[in-house]
């Protein structure tokens, strides 16, 4: 069995593929979300059905002024790869996905 470490995540079958990782909370969720959600007004709704925030709340994360605290990071982390994948980033720890022979 190999062993592989690397940035990449699986979500049914993608990737997410990031430019650089960001060090700063805001901005790197602010990525992630706008790599799994994209940038419209759909998305907003989206977010919001996850977390149960408001629209106001949702429309500061994705433009990084403010970033999501408690209940609404651990929602955002159970509906979206890429948010889980970042804070792991930040937290220091990288997935570890088992190569098939």
């Amino acid at each position: 069995m190999r062993v592989k470490m690397g940035t990449v995540v699986p979500k049914m079958g993608t990737f997410v593929h990031l430019i650089a990782e960001p060090t700063d909370y805001r901005t790197a969720i602010a990525m992630a979300l706008h790599e799994e959600l994209d940038d419209t007004y759909r998305a907003i709704k989206t977010a919001m059905r996850w977390t149960g925030a408001s629209e106001r709340t949702v429309k500061y994360w994705f433009s990084g002024e403010r970033g999501p605290s408690g209940h609404h990071l651990i929602a955002l982390a159970r509906h979206s790869g890429a948010v889980l994948y970042i804070v792991l980033a930040l937290a220091g720890r990288h997935i570890v996905e088992e190569a098939d022979d």
